[in-house]
């Protein structure tokens, strides 16, 4: 979906539990490297949305994985679970959350880049006369 709205982005696995300082160093320096949406998606206890956005004030959308036994409701509550003044917005579990992640950040970024805002509205026309 990002690159169907023309987003350049970056793709990493970086765990919050496994690697703290280098998931530290990555979300503190995103927004010199002109990022200015993160996408977590997490399984289980999901702690990286939250992990990621206690170092940045960026936006970060969590996307709960069904990794456990729960299907990805202990994900889901993780996330949404947030203490006030750390936000992280969570959408669905799995592909559709992923998807709408996806189209979340780029609406994000369509509020300030009129290319990506006429390309959301092309994908809306798009659904609305499928």
């Amino acid at each position: 979906m990002l690159d169907d709205y023309g987003l350049t982005h970056e793709y990493n696995v970086i765990s919050a539990h496994r690697k703290p300082d280098a998931l530290a160093e990555y979300v503190k320096s995103a927004r010199s490297r002109g990022i200015q949406v993160i996408i977590a998606a997490a399984g289980g206890a999901a702690a990286l949305p939250g992990a990621v956005a206690a170092h940045t004030t960026l936006p970060v959308i969590g996307v709960p994985l069904p990794s456990s036994e729960m299907h990805g409701i202990d994900s889901l509550h993780a996330i949404v679970q947030m203490p006030p003044g750390i936000p992280v917005g969570c959408v669905a579990i799995g592909g559709w959350g992923a998807m709408n992640a996806a189209h979340l950040a780029a609406q994000i970024i369509g509020l300030t880049d009129t290319a990506v805002e006429a390309k959301i509205d092309a994908y809306r026309d798009r659904l609305h006369n499928a």
